[in-house]
């Protein structure tokens, strides 16, 4: 595959902005509007996060195969779909039973149409060398929060939450549109895939999937009250901005830095990053420079950490096994993320804002270990390269 068109990466990117923004980043916009309409708890609405989570996790195994069948275009466009029809469900839904529904609509359409199908559907295509053009997609991807969050707002003003998610809804249409200049590719010939799973060594597998696991449990967990969060601190909301521009900020740095840095060793330091932007929020209380520095920090390393989502299986697996072991590696981060929203809520009941940020200190003090012996991993593959390359000479 060439480089894809200018054109096309910018309609990419505008596709995945609208989708996370519609979805992932729904909650943080409406929940406390639909608590107070609706009378059900905080745990019951932001369980409905938990809900589309759990049925991504369910469905991530096939994701390899409906690639293989259907083409990545094609599965992205189907999921832009299912996206507004479960925003539609949700602008109309007057019992539990209803929005939780719609959300399992969403959870089919979020695990179709954001990054993991899209990198995948690049990987088939290209290879290790469409590692730039998965960083300039997500360069716009990831103003989701920056974007959606005040727009959720102005619209739930202006509008009420129901007619306020369901033109989240027609904009979730309008990014199907916009993924039209993507070819409609397989991801890896199909014997190909069938057979690379089995060759790979567990401990590459399973610090893959736990990485990927803890880093979704906090993103899934947090993000949903991150805007909360500030009010309660006394803070603008529009500081939640800087959780988008510092995702956008650390993604174009990482585009800058590619060569130098491998993605193992930048796992390590989204890992320490990640602790030291929790430390500096349980101390940030009140101090609004102190705020600016922990939600920028968190944004920037949560933009790294979806990256290394992708790049990292350049470096760890086969390039014809990219689709369907991610796809399958993924669905435990997906399955355990569906709890967070709950599990966040309910610690923020217990334990206030603190307990969530304590959370997700240590939370993140386990994923810097997690990283530091995939590191050591990655350094074993490369000596074993070094000392086959010299017998073969």
């Amino acid at each position: 595959m060439d480089s894809l068109p200018r054109r096309v990466v910018l309609q990419l990117g505008l596709a995945q902005l609208i989708n996370w923004g519609v979805t992932f980043y729904l909650p943080g916009a409406f929940a406390p509007a639909i608590v107070a309409d609706t009378g059900w708890g905080g745990q019951q609405v932001f369980a409905g996060l938990s809900v589309a989570l759990l049925v991504m996790g369910l469905i991530s195994p096939l994701s390899g195969p409906l690639i293989q069948r259907l083409g990545g275009r094609r599965l992205m466009q189907i999921g832009a779909l299912l996206n507004a029809s479960g925003c539609i469900g949700l602008s109309l839904c007057s019992t539990s039973g209803g929005y939780f529904a719609a959300w399992a609509l969403l959870g089919l359409g979020m695990r179709l149409s954001l990054y993991d199908t899209l990198f995948a559907t690049l990987a088939g295509l290209a290879g290790a060398a469409a590692r730039p053009v998965m960083v300039q997609i997500t360069l716009l991807g990831g103003l989701a929060s920056a974007v959606f969050w005040p727009l959720g707002h102005g619209l739930l003003d202006a509008y009420g939450w129901r007619t306020g998610i369901a033109l989240y809804g027609v904009l979730a249409l309008c990014s199907g549109l916009l993924l039209s200049g993507l070819p409609n590719a397989a991801a890896a010939p199909a014997q190909q895939i069938d057979q690379a799973p089995a060759t790979v060594p567990w401990p590459r597998k399973l610090g893959y999937a736990l990485s990927v696991t803890l880093i979704s449990f906090i993103s899934a967990g947090l993000s949903a009250h991150l805007p909360g969060l500030l009010l309660d601190f006394n803070l603008p909301l529009w500081l939640a901005a800087l959780w988008g521009i510092g995702q956008t900020c650390s993604r174009l740095a990482q585009s800058l830095l590619a060569r130098s840095l491998s993605a193992l060793r930048l796992n390590v330091w989204v890992g320490m990053g990640l602790s030291l932007s929790f430390a500096i929020g349980l101390c940030s209380q009140g101090r609004i420079w102190l705020a600016c520095v922990f939600v920028f920090g968190y944004g920037a390393m949560n933009g790294l950490a979806t990256l290394l989502r992708a790049s990292l299986p350049f470096e760890l697996f086969e390039h014809g096994q990219y689709a369907q072991l991610v796809g399958r590696l993924l669905a435990p981060g997906f399955v355990c993320a569906a709890a967070a929203p709950w599990c966040y809520a309910a610690v923020r009941e217990v334990a206030g804002d603190e307990g969530m940020l304590g959370l997700s200190l240590g939370l993140a003090l386990v994923v810097l270990t997690v990283a530091r012996l995939l590191s050591r991993v990655g350094a074993r593959l490369a000596r074993e390269d070094v000392s086959t390359s010299d017998r073969g000479c």
